[in-house]
């Protein structure tokens, strides 16, 4: 598989030709696996991978695609910000229909090409807004001066204690 110079790989390995599945008729099925490394799905998507097993069955209004598949979902911590990759699952379950019809969200071309790449982003993009930490105990930033807390073992500013509580503070000194 060639990568480009960006180091992904074109997105046309998501770009299947079912003519075979369309010509086979209902009822037929086909199953196809991807494992493809670093891809950029759309211009503002880019997973490290996509991992998986895909049914294609032909039925009277299309090409049901169903199945699941693990993608490489690189971000950061919602917590600290630090870059983190996770392995998401997703699961697709989706009809392409065919002929193209304008009322259909994804349909097969004329060309008898499917592109998964619209719906691997869509369901990319709705995994990744769970948010991650890049580990179950992460401290986050520093409400004061923002630092990262996971990477600093002192991490100290000047007590500036609000004024109504500082009777408080006395009485947890002594």
């Amino acid at each position: 598989m060639k990568q480009h110079a960006n180091g992904y790989v074109s997105n046309r390995v998501l770009k299947l030709n079912v003519g075979f599945i369309l010509s086979a008729g209902p009822g037929y099925s086909h199953e196809t696996t991807f494992d493809v490394p670093a891809v950029r799905v759309a211009e503002d998507v880019d997973l490290a991978f996509i991992r998986g097993t895909l049914r294609l069955s032909r039925t009277k209004e299309g090409v049901l695609v169903q199945g699941d598949l693990h993608v490489g979902v690189e971000g950061e911590c919602y917590r600290c910000l630090d870059p983190l990759q996770q392995d998401v699952a997703i699961s697709i379950e989706e009809l392409y229909a065919y002929p193209p019809s304008r009322v259909a969200e994804f349909s097969v071309g004329e060309d008898a090409i499917l592109d998964l790449a619209p719906l691997v982003r869509a369901e990319a993009i709705i995994a990744d807004a769970r948010g991650a930490l890049c580990q179950p105990d992460c401290k986050g930033l520093c409400p004061e001066c923002g630092v990262n807390l996971n990477h600093e073992s002192s991490h100290a500013h000047e007590d500036d204690i609000d004024p109504r509580l500082a009777k408080l503070k006395e009485l947890l000194d002594r």
